[in-house]
C-alpha cells in the first residue's frame, strides 16, 4: 500500500485539509458577521460566538438529559 492509500484509509489527506478549510471559512464569516451586526471588534465577537456555541451545547446537554435521563456517553 503506497503512502496516499494510507492516507485516504486513515481519512486524512487532501479531503481532510479541505474540510479543516471550509469549516475556518464558515466560522470566519459567522465572527464577521456577528462583529458588523453589533459593531464591536472581532476578538469581542468571538467570545459572542464561542458563547453561542456554549449555549447550544448546554442546551444540547440539558435536552439529552431530559429526553433519555439514564442513559450516558
Amino acid at each position: 500500500m503506497n503512502r496516499f492509500g494510507m492516507f485516504a484509509a486513515r481519512g486524512g489527506g487532501i479531503g481532510s485539509i479541505v474540510g479543516w478549510f471550509i469549516r475556518v471559512v464558515i466560522y470566519d464569516i459567522c465572527i464577521t458577521g456577528i462583529s458588523e451586526i453589533f459593531g464591536v471588534p472581532r476578538l469581542v465577537a468571538l467570545f459572542i460566538f464561542l458563547g453561542i456555541l456554549a449555549a447550544i451545547a448546554v442546551g444540547g446537554y440539558f435536552l439529552k438529559q431530559r429526553m433519555a435521563p439514564g442513559v450516558e456517553d
